[in-house]
């Protein structure tokens, strides 16, 4: 998610290098030949089938047309398609007894916010009630943008615009049903629900209670007040939402004198909200611990209403992009998550215990049990997956790490001691549904191989890597697996790039800096972006378009072009109905202007979408996408 977070300097990041350093102009174009010779007889018997030849059936999975690059305030879908605009930013959602109009001038109060659609959505679920008629959305409203929040933007900060600001962040529940023909909110629902940066939330886990997790207005360290940064989610097979914590460390006031571990986490002595200036729990001078307790994954239980959240401690603290998760052959849940940040790491957990029948309930504990991994990924084409268990390798007392709840609130550290492979910029990940793969996005990362900044690895082959690329790999077995085979599935950039080092290999449709992606039941793998393209690296991405989505065919690595959103918008965030006939998709912060977000005004100089009202605000809103024939999305 390419907003104001991910263009900070990166002078608080570990200065630890990469682990397997490559700079071997050798090792390089062996790399962007699928690993070569070297590595073709351990990837034979997996690549049979996604090496495109004479007899691959180029886009076979994709059955609609193409569209071009979008340049205007509006969102497109091919021939034969139709989108509509359902609950944006300030539409309630539903709670009975309190569904507050939302009201152009931002005029709103923090009150009413608390039970509308928060700002900038995100990942997104849905969880039927009545198969593909009727069902829940589970949505995140990743952060706000006080310059709109507001009447009159960040001006004369005070407490009530405190107390909206934390009041857009968070998750929404909402209930939809199609009637006549179209999708729309059901109001009032009795599952209608938001979660907030004021919403209590359980902790569950190792550092449940933990001396670090404790603070004066929580002495147990097991209930925390909010969620926030809420980016991409999954969705679990027992029926619970999986939201990661993600730019959580910027919310908090620094100050001068920062620790070694702060640094590390990336506090800074300013806040990029003033949320501490009204409530002093965010200045973390006065409440050191109050940092401890976000950059967790958050279960939510979208079926039951009355149910607490949870913060799932035992899947490591992080910068969270989201959680996925896979099932092993007897039963036990394997969750993946990466962190949105520069030289930060994959993880992937593994459950002590196997999903029992009976939904949420019946696993309201398991993902509190199991151990947690971060990957290291070799210049051969393997890779292993390294415990952060207390007391095994360097995770003593002695480096700092009294116990194992010490280990996951410090997950950055004891994976920089175990020699994790640091990424560039890890985002979502999806699994194959047919070959059981597990993809991840490397959005970008500018900085790989600046001075003092760590140089190419087999993994992140590119230095000054603006375009991102998409990995791969295979678990050894079954997704518990400690050793994986890995490669790309893309470079993403333009293949006629004069630059040799910035030159992508995509077939088909052109994007760059991959963001969100997921599998459809039917084994397509559709792909986000979210690069500006006035904005990436002096204008280079003129040429491949802002951002869109497009569905790819793994087996041939052919891409075409699905949706343009509008203007400076990121799309992000995708789900099915069981049947395939409705997509939903979010579009967030249409119009932004990350160097001007003092100011209300000047969004609307970009995008008055989906209102196109001239007194109107832009608004991030879920689009539903449905084929006009009525037939499944993307066949």
């Amino acid at each position: 998610m390419a907003k104001d977070f991910d263009r900070m300097e990166d002078s608080n990041r570990s200065a630890n290098p990469s682990i397997h350093e490559v700079s071997v102009p050798q090792r390089r174009t062996v790399l962007q030949l699928s690993l070569g010779a070297a590595a073709s007889a351990l990837f034979t018997p997996w690549l049979a089938g996604c090496a495109t030849g004479a007899g691959a059936p180029a886009g076979a999975r994709i059955g609609f047309e193409g569209i071009p690059i979008g340049r205007t305030d509006a969102l497109t879908v091919p021939k034969g398609y139709v989108a509509d605009v359902i609950a944006a930013w300030g539409e309630p959602i539903g709670v009975p007894g309190h569904m507050p109009a939302w009201k152009p001038d931002a005029s709103n109060s923090a009150v009413d916010q608390a039970v509308q659609m928060g700002m900038h959505h995100d990942g997104i679920h849905y969880y039927p009630l009545d198969g593909s008629r009727r069902g829940l959305l589970a949505l995140n409203h990743e952060y706000a943008d006080d310059g709109l929040l507001h009447p009159d933007g960040m001006k004369d900060w005070t407490a009530e615009k405190t107390r909206k600001s934390q009041a857009a962040h968070g998750v929404a529940v909402i209930e939809i049903e199609q009637k006549d023909g179209r999708w729309q909110m059901v109001r009032p629902s009795r599952y209608a629900r938001r979660f907030t940066a004021a919403t209590p939330f359980a902790v569950g886990g190792p550092a449940a209670g933990h001396p670090l997790m404790r603070t004066a207005a929580d002495p147990t360290g097991r209930v925390v007040l909010g969620t926030l940064n809420n980016c991409a989610s999954g969705k679990t097979p027992w029926g619970t939402y999986l939201s990661g914590e993600e730019n959580w460390a910027y919310y908090f006031e620094g100050g001068d004198n920062l620790t070694a571990d702060q640094r590390r986490w990336g506090l800074r002595k300013t806040a990029f909200y003033p949320w501490w200036r009204t409530d002093e729990r965010w200045d973390a001078r006065k409440h050191p611990n109050e940092f401890h307790r976000f950059g967790w994954v958050v279960e939510i239980d979208p079926m039951d209403p009355t149910s607490t959240p949870v913060k799932r401690t035992a899947l490591g603290r992080a910068a969270h992009e989201g959680a996925w998760v896979a099932v092993t052959k007897d039963g036990r849940a394997v969750v993946y998550s990466g962190e949105d940040a520069r030289f930060e790491y994959i993880y992937k957990f593994v459950s002590r215990d196997r999903i029992r029948p009976g939904g949420a309930k019946a696993n309201a504990e398991l993902l509190d049990h199991g151990t947690l991994h971060v990957a290291r990924f070799d210049a051969d084409g393997r890779g292993h997956w390294l415990p952060l268990v207390h007391g095994q390798g360097p995770l003593t007392p002695a480096n700092g790490f009294a116990d194992e709840g010490e280990v996951l609130i410090k997950a950055r550290q004891a994976s920089d001691l175990l020699g994790a492979t640091k990424m560039d910029r890890p985002e979502w990940l999806a699994i194959d549904p047919d070959s059981g793969e597990v993809y991840c996005t490397l959005t970008n990362n500018s900085a790989r191989g600046a001075p003092g900044q760590p140089g190419v690895d087999a993994a992140n082959p590119r230095a000054g890597n603006a375009f991102g690329h998409i990995i791969r790999w295979k678990e050894d077995g079954d997704f518990d697996g400690i050793g994986f085979a890995w490669n790309h599935l893309v470079l993403a950039g333009d293949p006629a790039n004069a630059r040799p080092e910035a030159r992508g290999n995509i077939q088909g449709d052109l994007y760059a800096c991959p963001d969100g992606i997921a599998f459809d039941p039917a084994g397509t793998l559709w792909i986000q972006t979210d690069a500006h393209a006035t904005q990436m690296h002096k204008g280079e991405l003129v040429n491949i378009g802002s951002n869109q989505m497009l569905a790819c065919d793994v087996r041939t690595g052919q891409t075409r072009r699905f949706l343009t959103g509008p203007i400076n918008c990121e799309v992000t965030g995708v789900t099915w109905t069981p049947d395939m006939r409705t997509m939903f998709v979010n579009i967030q912060h249409p119009g932004e202007t990350p160097s001007d977000r003092s100011d209300p005004t000047q969004p609307r100089r970009f995008s008055n979408w989906p209102d196109y009202r001239p007194d109107g605000r832009p608004r991030s809103a879920t689009v539903v996408i449905r084929r006009s024939d009525g037939g499944a999305i993307g066949t």
